[in-house]
């Protein structure tokens, strides 16, 4: 299957603005995620996804390829313009957050196989076990549950399952029920562009989380499970850490 990773890039951002062009370790953040994503075993080509030509230059100049959008409400819009627009031979769409730019090539690689190993299902994505009582109870980390077979059942921002009769604290020193949702999406290109003509859905508006329109629709999003996932740069201080981690390595 030919397979394309797409990087959506917008300049601005509310937390931290121009993230993806800061550059203290001497390279833009967007670099670092290309650079990641470029090892993927089972991505055949990489696109960025730019609304700015200020962006589409910075890619340009790391020797990546870009492509301009109009103004989309998501980066799933943008993912779908590009696939339209550019890539008519592309059967699978992986969309990658721009802001990761330690994101493991592995994870790309197993969201992209879940998709091909299932075929019945519209779209996949990843989780992995939550290990802390603070995720579970944070807002901000977004919860999946799967049935035996990987199929996403729901995704919520509250924490699902519910233990009822047991102490969380004490339920997860012996075990792991709760899983975070990582979000990195592979589509089917036919569903990916049924899906952005699709209206916001209910839940997706309550729980302000995309993923619930394809869910409302009827479709499988199968889950596959990893151990390890990178973390996104939102905040200044996140990109604090960043690049302190960068120099510790060295």
């Amino acid at each position: 299957m030919n397979v394309y990773g797409i990087i959506p890039a917008r300049l601005q951002s509310t937390r931290l603005p121009r993230k993806l062009l800061l550059a203290e370790t001497g390279r833009p953040l967007i670099e670092y995620t290309w650079r990641s994503a470029s090892r993927s075993k089972r991505l055949h080509h990489l696109i960025v996804a730019a609304d700015s030509d200020e962006i589409a230059e910075t890619v340009k100049g790391f020797g990546g390829r870009c492509e301009l959008t109009g103004e989309h409400p998501s980066g799933t819009d943008r993912i779908a313009e590009i696939a339209r627009r550019c890539c008519p031979d592309g059967e699978i769409f992986v969309n990658i957050q721009g802001d990761e730019p330690e994101i493991d090539p592995a994870n790309i690689d197993a969201v992209v196989q879940a998709l091909i190993d299932c075929p019945t299902a519209q779209m996949a994505t990843l989780g992995t076990p939550m290990r802390s009582l603070e995720q579970v109870q944070a807002s901000s980390c977004v919860k999946v549950v799967a049935g035996k077979d990987g199929r996403a059942l729901y995704f919520s921002r509250a924490p699902i399952p519910f233990c009822r009769d047991r102490d969380s604290a004490e339920v997860l020193a012996t075990e792991h029920p709760w899983m975070l949702h990582i979000g990195i999406y592979a589509y089917r290109r036919e569903f990916l562009l049924e899906l952005t003509q699709l209206p916001p859905s209910r839940l997706e508006q309550l729980e302000k989380l995309e993923q619930l329109r394809a869910l409302e629709a009827g479709a499988r999003i199968q889950v596959a499970i990893v151990e390890h996932h990178s973390v996104g740069i939102d905040t200044p201080e996140d990109y604090a850490r960043f690049v302190a981690r960068l120099k510790a390595e060295g």
